[in-house]
């Protein structure tokens, strides 16, 4: 096997492995951490500037297909998912995130980045700031509004590379829903993002030329399997783990952390 092959599956195994146990440990998506670990991996290994930061958004989204099966499956089975939310949400979360990916990925890699870093500092605002006791609705809407809203929150998700639990469990508890069923739910919106939103990426990607090695459009198949199979591995780690330490300093520690990365990606997309 060549060198550079070597590398990039060396660095792809380490990207599952950190993603599945920081994942488990902090109870969020893998994404928001696959995302920015693949740039720099991206980046390290020669992709051209202007399509790593889609290349890595892409290869992120495609792992949340594995992911969100499993935890849609594990939380439907404790019957804590609403079908009904799901039903009335899914097509306007699915269409938004098949047109924030398509048009991404033929975004400038400035403007990407930028919605990437400003899309983190939210996130971290979402872990570290929220509670799920707050409440500005007794209902989620319905109508325009949740056209507009579930558009939105898959567009946005599938710009980051993320499944949306973050934004979708927010959202739920804000218009009155307890947490677990929030979370559960929510989890549902991660298949609903990738699939629509990888094959975005795949067709916006097509052909272009620097791409990584084993990629169908912007979606690295190699980092796919990679991350998918390696974050199994680790993720039941950073679960027991947590169990074992404060979640609620970890969780703002880690939002900390994201948005200094998200600052980091907004400075660089201004050239800074």
């Amino acid at each position: 096997m060549p060198d550079a092959l070597i590398g990039l599956a060396a660095a792809l195994a380490a990207v599952g492995l950190a993603a599945g146990f920081l994942g488990g440990l902090f109870g969020i998506g893998g994404g928001v951490i696959v995302a920015p670990a693949l740039f720099h991996v991206f980046g390290a290994l020669g992709v051209p500037d202007d399509i790593r930061a889609h290349a890595a958004v892409a290869t992120s989204l495609s792992t949340i297909i594995a992911t969100s099966v499993r935890s849609i499956s594990a939380h439907a089975k404790a019957g804590a998912v609403d079908d009904e939310v799901l039903r009335a949400w899914l097509p306007w979360v699915a269409l938004g995130a098949g047109g924030g990916a398509f048009a991404a990925g033929y975004a400038a890699s400035g403007v990407l980045l930028a919605v990437f870093g400003g899309g983190m500092i939210l996130t971290a605002a979402l872990i570290g700031l929220s509670s799920p006791a707050w409440r500005i609705a007794r209902d989620l809407p319905r109508g325009a509004a949740r056209v507009a809203i579930g558009s939105g929150v898959g567009a946005l998700s599938a710009l980051m590379g993320i499944g949306g639990g973050a934004f979708g469990a927010t959202l739920m508890t804000l218009c009155g829903r307890p947490i677990h069923q929030a979370v559960a739910t929510a989890s549902g919106f991660g298949a609903a993002i990738a699939f629509p939103g990888a094959l975005a990426y795949v067709a916006a990607g097509w052909g272009r030329e620097g791409l990584p090695w084993g990629s169908l459009g912007f979606v690295n198949v190699p980092g796919f399997l990679a991350v998918a199979v390696f974050a199994a591995l680790t993720a039941p780690w950073g679960a027991s783990l947590a169990h074992r330490l404060d979640q609620r300093k970890l969780k703002r520690l880690f939002a900390a952390l994201l948005a200094i990365m998200g600052c980091s990606f907004i400075a660089e997309a201004l050239g800074g």
